[in-house]
């Protein structure tokens, strides 16, 4: 790139051409490439001053910025007079370009932030040189209204610059640098955005003027990210937006305190265009969430009546809520009011009767319209849910009135969810019922409003229940049957059945009444009369929305009135005795068997039906007091003798399944097996019975494999077995049980898996099932593996997992490079199971693997062969970005580490880089199971190194041969002795800079390097001691001093417990040390180096 002048500028051009408009993407990869070249060579800064003096193009002048930006973060960081200079520069260039496209502005600005957030604690000629920021934005703020933006633009950057964690550097240093300038800076942008916006209001608006409506949305914008700033380190999740309280600093008060403050925010919500108003209410939210404790209780009240005036006039003048994005912000606003205050404390605000009936006023008017901003109405029935869940809790004396608007909120949820259906069927409109997430979580709310009130409510469905079910039924009886009419009302009923189900499930032990029992009795006769008439038309004619509501009610009315803790004498069955027959809860277990023997019969066809009842099935089979009453009923019985095809067809594999659609079958037969495991016992002869299906799909299997081999057939067959087995293998919990199964699975049938694995390894959809299949039998899951003395069957199993484990590496090796998209269905997937399988084995306490050395049988040897060929496939970036890989890898390596050191050490060494080289950047990793487990590999490899150097000096002959594999691992840590410095390194960054979440883990391996490395220790300190100030130093020595007291030169446990109190207390002295203003930065980075 070391091109000049007029030629290189034309190149730049034409590259940055290439990258911003290029459509061709070889064109676009090339681009970047010589892009990256650019920003790593010595010519990028005059390179970049060449684009942004003399650039003909915006793009060229958004490529100097983007260069720029990632120059100024590139560690090591340039000199600070050098960012400096290019601070100095760009806020030069745009006061003298006001009129620059906006997206190259923002671009530039953004790198003026990230200079001053990495350089906040830089120090030139005693003074923190990148602080003054505020000072060269008011110099902005005096020019014309251009510049005034860029100000803004350039504090509003800075704000959430200054929030924003770049994972790739020290959490502790973010901390502190968004601390500072929070205590010293933020205040003050807050304020100086207050008072721009007061001027903005105090003079009248033009609105056609688009740089005044530029200029507000910025400041609005400023003041956002002032509000959303994370005070106190707590990284909220964004996405648990009904649980922010905006933790505002002690010193803020006076701004809140002032009623202008909340009222130039409703000022600006009247004034300005809707597109900026929304932001003001934006703003507005963060005001209602603001934490209680900055008031006093008069003070509180005070704040509380100001939102809910401000609240009041929004109502009274709701033309700006037709906007959705006004919309969308009002109903946060209104669900954060009862978020942060109690609802005693909003009865006894002045304008609350009037507040309550407006807000109840326009909550029904948005359930009305159903259609408008459907993803709003999520925050009004919290506000609703809140407000209700509160009033047995309330001791106001003032009136709270949800009695009167509760049951007015939930007739118009029902009503409109009922009126929406013709609407959705004649339109072709997008059905709510589809969205089923959304409908849950809404139903879910409704259920505690529902139930404020709960006759009237009850009054309601009864009577909406009757009239639809009547309809229906006429209109099923009617010689000329109206499609049209027939799916408007099953739709109707499959919103009632969902309605009758959330208040069945709303029912709360403390409240419930006897009354109450007996109206959710009334409801629950109507949905089982409805369930007898949808069966009894099937197959014929069905509606897989009314099945799907009823699985859902089904399941409600099972966790409220079946199960242990149900009382017998439960009014609920008053009813359903005279209507239906059914007097207790094992009448109803048989209503529930007899549902699901039906949907698995005639649904096979449907998925979601399929997957929900087989969910619901599952749910029953979990609790062992509901097994010994579910195995009595017949329906039952008929599905332990006959699970087959024939009568269910789900478990067929023609081609009109898809593969997927398998993926039920394991939980089926997990339910299952848990019902014949209640009375199974030693019968070896039920089990077989049980199995006979099964026995029967894999004798036509082998024919087929040894005669005609018709591909697609047996695959299906195979995939469908493997899920089966997958499923009786997870029920199968006692040893008893478990050895009936591997008896019939081997040794007739595992050499057809085998066989499949070999011809299929490039099909995932083939090998997945079969391979979870054998990690799930290599669970030594409550001892059930545990076999007899006499018995060699913990050793064949090992033997054929090995064989499947050796197979599927080699075959998958033989598939090369792959694609990006591909690397993970393809290989990467297997490769985890196939690793969470050995780890099972290696830590499954049922193998002696000494044995297989003994007796020359090489199947322990392969396997770990093929452990190693299969990582050494795998790049160190997919071990940690592919979770799953990295959560069976690095377990599988802790196993190794702490009982197969011989095998550790036998290595060769480049094998051992890449181990120890995966271990060192799992380390880091966020995840605690990957850091946990390479804490804990890390140990034992030191510990074994710290007990093979205290052996030699007192070795006597007999330990040569376990000396030599000792001596191996000796000489490698000798030749690299920079793996475990490195190693140490970034521990002790962990404990001392870091949010360290398993401290305990960490601790451990720590002592070993420590002894192992005591010079390189004794460097780490004193560069740590010496990189900090003066009046430092002292407090640091004293607490490394402390670190090691009464530690001594020995890994037994006593000593490590020592250590690791230690450095608990080493730890916290530390961060309180180092945590005070003017405390050097740079010992992190100089430590990970």
């Amino acid at each position: 790139m070391a091109l000049s002048g007029q030629q290189s500028l034309a190149e730049l051009e034409v590259l940055c051409k290439q990258l911003y408009e290029g459509t061709d993407l070889a064109q676009r990869i090339q681009a970047e490439k010589v892009l990256l070249e650019l920003i790593n060579s010595p010519e990028c800064l005059s390179q970049c001053q060449l684009l942004l003096e003399q650039g003909t193009t915006s793009y060229a002048q958004l490529l100097a910025a983007t260069c720029l930006s990632k120059l100024v973060c590139k560690t090591p960081p340039l000199p600070v007079q050098q960012r400096m200079d290019i601070r100095n520069y760009i806020l030069n260039y745009v006061a003298s370009r006001p009129k620059l496209a906006l997206f190259v502005i923002q671009a530039l600005v953004q790198v003026i932030a990230k200079i001053t957030k990495l350089g906040w604690f830089d120090v030139q000629k005693d003074q923190l040189i990148f602080r003054d920021i505020i000072a060269d934005v008011k110099k902005f703020l005096q020019g014309t209204v251009d510049h005034c933006i860029i100000g803004v633009m350039i504090l509003s950057e800075l704000t959430q610059e200054m929030n924003f964690v770049d994972y790739s550097r020290p959490s502790s240093k973010h901390r502190k640098i968004a601390t500072s300038f929070r205590d010293t800076t933020l205040k003050d942008i807050l304020m100086l955005a207050c008072s721009l916006l007061k001027e903005m209001l105090a003079k009248p608006l033009n609105l056609q003027d688009q740089q005044q409506q530029n200029l507000a949305m910025h400041l609005l914008k400023l003041v956002l990210n002032c509000l959303n700033y994370d005070f106190i380190g707590s990284s909220a999740d964004e996405s648990a937006d009904d649980l922010c309280t905006v933790q505002i600093p002690t010193n803020w008060r006076s701004i809140f305190l002032e009623p202008e403050t909340l009222d130039l925010f409703f000022d600006l919500y009247h004034s300005l265009p809707s597109m900026l108003s929304q932001l003001a209410l934006s703003c507005l939210v963060q005001f209602a969430s603001t934490r209680r404790s900055l008031f006093s209780n008069p003070e509180r009240a005070k704040y509380l009546g100001n939102l809910i005036k401000g609240v009041k006039r929004i109502l009274e003048n709701p033309q700006g809520l037709s906007d959705p994005g006004n919309y969308h912000e009002f109903c946060r606003f209104l669900a954060r009011l009862k978020t942060n205050y109690q609802l005693g404390e909003l009865v006894v605000v002045k304008d609350y009767p009037e507040v309550i009936r407006l807000i109840a006023s326009f909550t029904i008017t948005s359930l009305q319209h159903w259609e408008f901003a459907p993803n709003s109405v999520h925050y009004l029935l919290t506000l609703w849910q809140r407000m209700v869940a509160s009033v047995p809790f309330v001791k106001s004396s003032e009136p709270h009135l949800l009695d009167t608007y509760a049951p007015e909120i939930t007739k118009a949820y029902i009503t409109s969810r009922l009126e929406s259906v013709p609407m959705v069927i004649r339109d072709g409109l997008d059905d709510p019922l589809d969205d089923t997430a959304t409908v849950f979580q809404q139903l879910e709310q409704l259920c505690t409003v529902s139930r404020c009130e709960y006759e009237k409510t009850c009054a309601l469905l009864v009577q909406l229940f009757d009239q639809n079910a009547q309809s229906y039924q006429k209109l099923l009886q009617s010689s000329s049957r109206n499609p049209l009419a027939i799916s408007i009302q099953e739709g109707c009923l499959a919103w009632l059945v969902y309605l009758v189900g959330t208040v069945v499930g709303g029912r709360l032990t403390y409240t419930s009444t006897d009354e109450h029992d007996a109206m959710d009795g009334e409801l629950s006769c109507r949905v089982f009369q409805l369930i007898s008439l949808m069966d009894a038309q099937l197959p014929r004619s069905s509606n897989e929305k009314v099945e799907l509501a009823i699985l859902w009610f089904l399941d409600q009315f099972r966790k409220t009135y079946v199960g242990d803790q149900l009382q017998r004498t439960s009014k609920v069955y008053a009813r359903m005795s005279e209507v239906l027959g059914i007097t207790d809860d094992n009448q109803v277990l048989e209503t529930f068997m007899a549902k699901i023997v039906t949907n698995l019969k005639y649904w096979g066809r449907c998925e979601p039906v399929i997957s929900r009842t087989l969910q619901f099935l599952n749910d029953l089979s979990v609790g062992y007091i509901l097994l010994k009453k579910l195995v009595k009923i017949d329906a039952v019985k008929f599905m332990l003798q006959n699970h087959t095809s024939k009568h269910f067809p789900f478990l067929g594999v023609n081609d009109n399944y898809g593969l997927s659609d398998l993926r039920c079958r394991t939980r089926f037969y997990t339910a299952l097996t848990r019902l014949l495991m209640v009375d199974l016992g030693e019968d070896e002869d039920e089990f077989e019975n049980f199995m006979l299906p099964l026995t029967v799909s894999f004798e036509t299997l082998a024919q087929i494999f040894n005669n005609s081999f018709k591909q697609e057939e047996a695959k299906r067959m195979l995939i469908g077995l493997a899920r089966d087995l997958r499923g009786i293998a997870f029920a199968l919990n006692t040893k008893t049980s478990y050895t009936m199964l591997f008896d019939w699975i081997y040794p007739s049938y595992l050499p057809i898996l085998q066989r499949a694995i070999e011809l299929w390894y490039r099909e995932p959809a083939c090998t997945t099932p079969i391979l979870k299949l054998m990690a799930e039998m290599m669970q030594n899951r409550s001892q059930r593996l545990n076999f007899d003395v006499s018995s060699p069957n913990g050793i064949l199993l090992f033997r054929e997992a090995s064989k499947m484990i050796c197979t599927y590496g080699n075959q998958i090796l033989s598939l090369g490079t792959l694609s990006k998209d591909q690397v993970y269905p393809l290989k990467l997937k297997g490769i985890s199971i196939c690793y969470c399988a050995l780890k099972s084995a290696l830590c499954g306490n049922y193998v002696s693997f000494g044995v297989f050395k003994l007796y020359g049988d090489n199947h322990f040897d392969n396997v770990l062969q093929a452990f190693v060929k299969m990582l050494l496939s795998v790049s160190h970036s997919d071990l940690l970005q592919y979770r799953k890989l990295g959560q069976s890898y690095y377990p599988l390596l802790e196993c190794l580490t702490q009982d197969h050191m011989s095998f550790i050490t036998s290595l060769e060494p480049h094998v051992l880089m890449y181990i120890f080289t995966s271990i060192s950047e799992g380390l880091t990793a966020l995840d605690t199971i990957v850091s946990s487990s390479c804490c804990a590999s890390l140990d034992y490899i030191v510990t074994y190194l710290f007990k093979h150097i205290a052996k030699e000096g007192k070795k006597p002959l007999r330990c040569r041969e376990t000396s030599q594999d000792g001596q191996r691992l000796l000489h490698f840590m000798q030749q690299n002795s920079e793996v475990l410095q490195q190693m140490m390194s970034i521990l002790m960054n962990t404990i001392i800079f870091e949010d360290c979440r398993n401290q305990w883990s960490v601790s451990r391996p720590l002592l070993g390097l420590i002894l192992l490395n005591e010079k390189y220790f004794s460097e780490l300190r004193a560069s740590l001691i010496n990189s900090q100030p003066a009046n430092k130093q002292e407090v640091l020595h004293q607490c490394f001093s402390n670190l090691m007291e009464g530690v001594e030169q020995s890994l037994l446990v006593k000593n490590r417990d020592r250590f690791t109190q230690n450095m608990s207390v080493f730890r916290r002295d530390m961060a309180e040390t180092l945590r005070c203003e003017g405390a050097s930065e740079s010992s992190s980075s100089e430590m990970m180096s």
